[in-house]
């Protein structure tokens, strides 16, 4: 009987002993398994942060970068509206010089046709004056028809038109039409011994040529 205690009493000597062992290993299991997932979280933790960091130095320079962008397009806007208006507006003034060119040119040419046709007018008047012969009793008529001969005369020269010279003047086949040739020894060669009709200018532009005689 006392054998038997004896062995129960050393069983549960050693029971007890061994029980500490098995107790204390599931606790360092489960201490190391905590640290794990305390360790875990906070590696996660940390690369979140890393992120955020990134994403904010991201964010700082994405500003920067943007408004610089914007800026240069804006740049490239502005340069190219400012080409568009100087091509146009120096469009606009090569237009405005022509039409004023074209414009004056059209005067010129209506004004001269007009004149061109008035002047047989004049030559009527060149030959009446011409033609009333040397008497008193027709000095005032021969006076008023000159009065209003060189009234019209005046203002042709106002309006631009100019007679063209002619006799004793060097032969020039830009202002003179020759129809008659005549040995004159007491002229030069190629000089206008006399004038047939009077020729006529409209701003630097011949109306009408001269028509002439020229020496030989």
């Amino acid at each position: 009987m006392e054998d038997k205690e004896k062995d129960l009493t050393e069983e549960t000597t050693k029971q007890e002993a061994a029980q500490p062992e098995n107790t204390t290993q599931p606790e360092t299991d489960s201490a190391a398994e905590t640290c794990e997932e305390t360790a875990a979280p906070e590696t996660e933790e940390a690369a979140a942060e890393r992120k955020e960091e990134t994403a904010a130095e991201g964010k700082k320079e994405s500003p920067r970068s943007e408004k610089k962008k914007k800026k240069d397009k804006w740049q490239e806007q502005i340069e190219e509206l400012n080409d568009k208006l100087l091509r146009n507006r120096a469009e606009f003034d090569n237009y405005r010089k022509r039409t004023e060119k074209e414009k004056q040119q059209m005067y010129e040419i209506g004004a001269g046709n007009v004149i061109e046709k008035i002047l047989p007018t004049i030559d009527n008047f060149e030959r009446g004056l011409a033609a009333i012969p040397e008497d008193e009793a027709l000095k005032s008529f021969k006076d008023g028809i000159d009065m209003i001969y060189r009234q019209f005369m005046e203002t042709l020269d106002a309006l631009g038109v100019k007679p063209i010279e002619a006799a004793g003047q060097p032969f020039d086949p830009e202002l003179h039409n020759a129809v008659m040739h005549v040995e004159d020894e007491s002229l030069g060669e190629n000089v206008v011994a006399e004038e047939f009709q009077k020729g006529y200018t409209y701003h630097d532009k011949v109306l009408r040529h001269s028509m002439v005689k020229v020496a030989n």
